[in-house]
């Protein structure tokens, strides 16, 4: 939940292609926007689009707890924190996912489950202090449809992505009466992007995600009062199919 006008000050982590265009739009309407990213070349995206860019590690907590209190320092109190990080880290080989359970390596999951998992709790519980001592605000964690069902061959990742939901469910819980919202943005689909071009040429763009459409999203939940509060929103694209 956020104040309108000069207290509208949010921090994205993961400022390449989803998160560089949820920063990006927040930017555009008015937001101070700090940006968290490793790769000079998002960096410097951030600073030509306006935002504070802020090279440090996601899964950090030290440097999470650094880039929030850099933030207050030059824009003012954070009022949204985005994660829009791509945490898995698969060992370097084998199937996208992990592979099948019995199949897969204990190294597949500590990538593909643990990883993801333990970044979004550094997210959340780093965020929620933050927020605590700023007054309140949102908290939004973005994952993709393997937090809704498991398909054969990524178990593991279905793991990391079924704990990010179940760690947000309890935050929004915990939250709620102190003024913090916590909402999981869910996108039901691949994203079309960059990163996603190689293998989407033949998919059709109906069943793609926007990345427009998820930043928009993003500002929606941001701007909900506490009288109407969303924790879990999803998004599927037409061309998709949807499962409910």
């Amino acid at each position: 939940m956020t104040a309108a006008g000069a207290d509208r000050v949010a921090l994205v982590l993961g400022a390449r292609n989803l998160g560089g265009a949820i920063a990006e739009r927040l930017l555009g309407n008015g937001w101070r926007v700090a940006a968290l990213a490793r790769s000079e070349d998002s960096l410097a995206r951030m600073r030509d689009a306006g935002a504070l860019a802020l090279s440090a590690d996601a899964a950090d907590p030290d440097d999470l707890s650094r880039a929030l209190e850099r933030t207050q320092d030059e824009l003012g109190p954070v009022r949204l924190a985005v994660n829009a990080v791509s945490a898995a880290r698969p060992p370097g080989e084998g199937p996208f996912g992990g592979g099948p359970v019995a199949d897969a390596r204990l190294e597949a999951f500590r990538g593909w489950a643990s990883a993801v998992a333990e970044q979004s709790f550094t997210f959340l519980s780093a965020g929620a202090r933050a927020l605590r001592r700023t007054g309140g605000g949102t908290l939004i964690q973005i994952t993709g449809g393997s937090s809704r069902r498991a398909i054969p061959g990524r178990g593991p990742w279905a793991a990391g992505a079924f704990a990010t939901r179940a760690v947000v469910q309890a935050a929004a819980q915990e939250l709620r009466g102190e003024g913090i919202h916590v909402a999981l943005l869910v996108v039901d689909a691949t994203i079309e992007s960059p990163k996603t071009a190689p293998f989407t040429e033949e998919v059709p763009r109906d069943a793609l995600a926007d990345m427009a459409d998820v930043a928009a999203a993003v500002e929606y939940l941001a701007q909900q009062g506490r009288r109407g509060m969303t924790h879990e929103l999803v998004i599927t694209p037409a061309g998709d199919r949807w499962v409910p």
